[in-house]
């Protein structure tokens, strides 16, 4: 279980296929600090750490993760949120994350607002009632956000410089995917009213 408050940006140095596998090696501070088994969230994508070397650590993502998420996009040299999960007596800053990504969403829109950044998202509309509760929390490639706006397969967000600085954030371009996870209180409360 995660927070969705990113500890850091880790560059990725390696990918390599190996079967229906792949295996990300990630250059991070934090990896001196990581332990072998130990679950990470990469851009929202909880993953299993398998080996560390210096500052490096790598995971294997399975092809059912590859599918669903927004990794099977990323290229040596991109930077990904990094998060570790979240200890039991520690404070929750974000939400509740469980870093299992719902779908995948479209970065349609950037508006720079001198001093904040508005981000506009697409997303297929059957998942349109998970994101109805205006400022309900959302996770975008792992990162706690509040919700601005929403309507039928859309919604936005608003960024403040700090969370543009020390996320990928301020890699995300339009026309790219992210990762979306929606808040886990919202689909039970949908999953309910629903029967």
């Amino acid at each position: 279980m995660f927070t969705g408050i990113i500890e850091t940006l880790g560059e990725l140095v390696h990918i390599e296929n190996e079967g229906t596998n792949t295996h990300f090696t990630l250059s991070s501070s934090l990896a001196p600090e990581l332990k072998i088994d130990q679950s990470l969230a990469h851009n929202g994508v909880c993953l299993t750490v398998v080996r560390i070397d210096g500052l490096r650590h790598v995971v294997t993502a399975i092809e059912e993760t590859m599918v669903r998420t927004n990794l099977s996009d990323l290229c040596v040299g991109d930077f990904v949120n990094l998060e570790r999960c979240m200890q039991m007596n520690g404070r929750l800053d974000g939400h509740i994350v469980q870093g299992h990504v719902d779908t995948v969403g479209l970065c349609t829109r950037i508006e720079n607002r001198d001093g904040s950044w508005n981000y506009f998202f697409e997303h297929s509309t059957e998942l349109s009632e998970y994101v109805t509760v205006t400022k309900g929390s959302i996770c975008i490639n792992g990162v706690s956000l509040t919700v601005v706006n929403s309507g039928e397969g859309f919604f936005s967000v608003s960024i403040i410089p700090y969370t543009y600085e020390h996320t990928q954030f301020s890699y995300l371009q339009e026309g790219m995917k992210v990762n979306l996870e929606f808040d886990i209180l919202g689909k039970y409360v949908a999953k309910l009213m629903n029967r």
